[in-house]
């Protein structure tokens, strides 16, 4: 491992200054897994010992050390904006918003204007072919500088295109009229689809479906962060059951050692026989280890939450002890069934982002019926030309006549000649095109129809699965507020009994055997109590998360979930 890294060093020197940062972002992202892997290893370390009975001691953190960080009293909501803040899955999911919106703008960039110039120098030298050659060696040395725009309208599917050439001749040709000789020309043609491509093309196409994936993003972002933050809610329920579940398992520890006690005080005054102890020392070391199995809970809870609200190993909360300090109360439970049901049948990100594949669908459908039709397309375009320069007089009007004048000029003339359109040219015609036998795009305007009748039946289908998500959500809150109160009722008779047993052991009317489990009862009715409790607070989570995104969070189908 040294020599690698030392070899890699080398390079680093060696390399080029973008190797060398590269190296260095490899490093860093190194660095920074390492330090994962040593806290996951620390932890499962720590886990390990307190399942092996290694008891943590008074004031340690579950996990058998003191957090190296402190602790850090949190309250529900804390952790709810934590996870808005630093949760990573809820940055990633952010991103993709800004993904579609750069995929959007790049469709509309297909609409702005296009500027092309192009300068050019060309010598051509023409050998006398004939008498009208114009000389024995013609050399025509022409110098370019031409100018032009097109662009594709974002309406009704046109495109235009002006064209601005100009030309300088210097010829020694023996016939020439002009010498130098400027020319300008300048064109504008419009092309405009009448059928086929006129309410829809594959440019607008794209776009329109674009926009749409753009607002399915955004459902996207928002089922991640309503999973999240019901993540957060669950597991921080679970951590307060996870703690509390400790203090149970301490509290029976206590009176299980409590037992062993009295019962060695009454076997040194003989009213108890030495082998009645036995059976509170099993019972004392039975919940020694439970109590390390609840502290391992614990730590795993907390572990749990903490993946959800911090950003990294390196984030301070990482190292603390998370200390919650809501618990858990009996808020009512819901009413208004059919309102939930209605709101998440319109609301709910996946049936929305259903509706948005559906619209995104008729646009296909629009756009392939579009294409089947024939291409009738109109062309129209208008130019003017002028012409300048110096100007020969010749002596008469024959062909090649003696030059005995020249009459000045230069590139304005030909610019005057342009503008005052004294040589004009126009055009306009109309171009018809279709297949002959079968067109692709009615096969596929075909299959388009068929895909949207099994996307409107994928949607109805939605809606009876999101009622019935809805009704039983509320359904399980209603079971586990009866089961707290079940719960309830068993822990303070449970306790009641424990009272009776310990009162009758006290004057010799029962065995340890019945305080032992008198006690048992009392710490699993605790255990009970506790857990339908947050059961019931996790329930609410639920049902609120079902009103607004499937379980496992995206903007598509729902999945299940043990939240």
């Amino acid at each position: 491992m040294g020599k690698t890294v030392s070899y890699v060093a080398m390079l680093g020197l060696l390399a080029t200054p973008a190797l060398g940062a590269a190296q260095s972002r490899g490093a860093d992202e190194g660095a920074r897994q390492e330090a994962v892997v040593r806290e996951a290893v620390a932890g499962y370390t720590e886990a390990v010992r307190t399942l092996e009975g290694v008891a943590p001691a008074s004031g340690q953190s579950p996990i058998g050390r003191q957090a190296p960080g402190g602790t850090r009293e949190l309250t529900l909501e804390e952790s709810v904006n934590l996870a808005l803040e630093k949760n990573l899955d809820i940055q990633v999911s952010r991103l993709e918003p800004q993904s579609t919106d750069l995929q959007v703008a790049g469709f509309r960039n297909t609409y702005r204007p296009v500027q092309s110039t192009t300068l050019g120098q060309r010598d051509v030298v023409n050998p006398p072919t004939s008498q009208l050659n114009g000389g024995t060696s013609v050399n025509n040395g022409t110098t370019t500088y031409n100018f032009g725009v097109n662009q594709a309208v974002p309406w009704l599917g046109g495109s235009y295109t002006i064209g601005w050439t100009n030309s300088r001749l210097s010829t020694n040709n023996l016939f020439a009229n002009f010498n130098p000789s400027y020319s300008s020309t300048l064109t504008a043609s419009y092309v405009q689809p009448l059928l086929r491509g006129f309410r829809i093309d594959n440019t607008r196409q794209q776009l329109q479906v674009a926009l749409i994936n753009r607002d399915i993003s955004d459902e996207s972002v928002r089922a991640t962060v309503t999973q999240i933050v019901a993540n957060v809610r669950n597991a921080y329920w679970d951590l307060v059951f996870a703690r509390s579940a400790v203090d149970v398992a301490r509290r029976a520890l206590s009176l299980a050692d409590r037992l062993v006690e009295d019962n060695q005080a009454r076997v040194e005054v003989g009213t108890l026989a030495p082998l009645d102890i036995v059976q509170a020392q099993a019972e004392a070391a039975t919940r020694r280890q439970a109590l390390a199995l609840a502290e391992a809970t614990a730590s795993t809870a907390e572990l749990t939450l903490k993946r959800f609200i911090v950003s990294g190993t390196e984030d301070p909360l990482w190292n603390q002890e998370l200390v919650p300090v809501d618990l858990p109360s009996l808020e009512p439970p819901p009413t208004d069934i059919e309102a939930a049901v209605r709101r998440a049948i319109t609301e709910r990100t996946d049936i929305v982002t259903s509706r948005k594949n559906l619209e995104s669908n008729d646009i296909s459908i629009r756009f392939f019926r579009n294409q089947s039709m024939p291409a009738l397309d109109l062309n129209a375009s208008y130019g003017a030309q002028g012409l300048g320069g110096t100007q020969f007089i010749r002596q008469g009007t024959g062909l090649g006549s003696q030059v005995v004048g020249t009459i000045p000029g230069g590139y304005t003339d030909a610019l005057s000649l342009l503008f005052d359109r004294t040589y004009p040219t126009w055009n306009v015609s109309v171009t018809l095109s279709y297949p002959l036998f079968a067109n692709q795009a009615e096969a596929q305007h075909a299959r388009a129809r068929v895909q949207r009748q099994q996307a409107q039946t994928r949607l109805r289908a939605l809606e009876v699965q999101i009622a019935a998500e809805v009704a039983n959500a509320a359904f399980t809150v209603q079971s586990n507020l009866r089961r707290v109160e079940a719960a309830s009722a068993a822990r303070e008779l449970a306790q009641k009994r424990l009272e009776a047993e310990q009162s009758r052991f006290e004057v010799g009317l029962t065995t340890n055997f019945f305080v032992v489990q008198a006690q048992r009862d009392l710490r699993d009715a605790e255990n009970a109590e506790l857990r339908a409790l947050a059961d019931y607070r996790k329930s609410l989570v639920n049902y609120e998360r079902a009103q607004q995104a499937p379980a496992g969070g995206g903007g598509g189908a729902s999945s299940n979930s043990g939240s």
